[in-house]
């Protein structure tokens, strides 16, 4: 499991006060959702994939989001940053 440590300066700390109740929970709801929907974009393409090529789709969430990354359905935001810095010109 991925452990994430953020650090906010005293006064985005205070700014945060304001905005919500506590901080942490923020930050794990936004991150927890944000990883949700992810994963739903990354099983979309993945099932899509599949029933195109006829492959066989791994059974359980987990498994769907690895096969995925394995077929090369998906690539990181990584990869593609790198991919795009490639092919500008510069």
């Amino acid at each position: 499991m991925a452990d994430y440590t953020v650090k906010l300066t005293d006064t985005e700390d205070k700014a945060m006060s304001y905005c919500a109740a506590s901080t942490q929970e923020w930050v794990d709801n936004a991150l927890k959702n944000r990883a949700r929907i992810a994963k739903d974009e990354i099983i979309a393409a993945n099932v899509a994939h599949c029933n195109a090529n006829g492959i066989a789709i791994a059974a359980g969430e987990d498994k769907q989001v690895e096969q995925a990354f394995t077929l090369k359905v998906v690539k990181t935001a990584k990869e593609v940053n790198e991919e795009a810095e490639k092919n500008t010109p510069k």
